[in-house]
């Protein structure tokens, strides 16, 4: 049973096709994708591949994925969860996105808080990792601000448009050493 996850204004769920335009609104956004790795997207169907993928990656407890729902009006804003979740280390790492019209609203911070907890409490996890590009300021400073702690950074080590980019790592543990 794929888990739902509350907070005072989002409800962190399961995707369906019926997000596939939520996910394409997201994912074809210069804004958005230019720190993510990954090209934009420029196709529904592309789309319903993501969400195909964020299914198979839950199916095959190598992480998980969950829809941002803003409970007021039922829109999808982003997507949160963990990757590379590997049970016998207690890690994965955490990925977020949120679409730029909700920016700065505490939206991210909100939905991160409540996946660490879940990370930490339901899968068990002692340290939950974060790679994120050197240019992202505000991911850089969201993650500091929400405990996470720079470990160093990955040289030229993930690509965007054929161009390698530097990206920080980050961790929280449970024990918050």
């Amino acid at each position: 049973m794929f888990p739902v996850l509350e907070t005072e204004r989002l409800t962190l769920r399961q995707m369906t096709d019926q997000d596939a335009e939520a996910i394409f609104a997201c994912f074809s956004n210069h804004e958005v994708t230019r720190y993510y790795g990954l090209e934009n997207m420029e196709s529904i169907e592309q789309a319903i591949s993501m969400i195909q993928t964020f299914a198979a990656l839950y199916q095959e407890k190598r992480g998980i994925r969950w829809g941002i729902e803003r409970q007021d009006t039922k829109e999808l804003i982003g997507t949160i969860g963990f990757h590379a979740l590997a049970q016998k280390h207690r890690r994965a790492e955490i990925g977020y996105e949120i679409t730029p019209a909700y920016w700065r609203n505490g939206f991210a911070s909100e939905a991160i808080s409540q996946a660490v907890f879940y990370g930490f409490t339901s899968l068990g996890l002692t340290r939950i990792g974060a790679v994120v590009f050197t240019q992202n300021e505000a991911s850089n400073r969201l993650l500091i601000k929400m405990g996470f702690q720079k470990e160093g950074v990955l040289r030229q080590y993930m690509y965007q448009n054929g161009i390698p980019y530097d990206t920080n790592v980050y961790s929280i543990l449970t024990s918050n050493e």
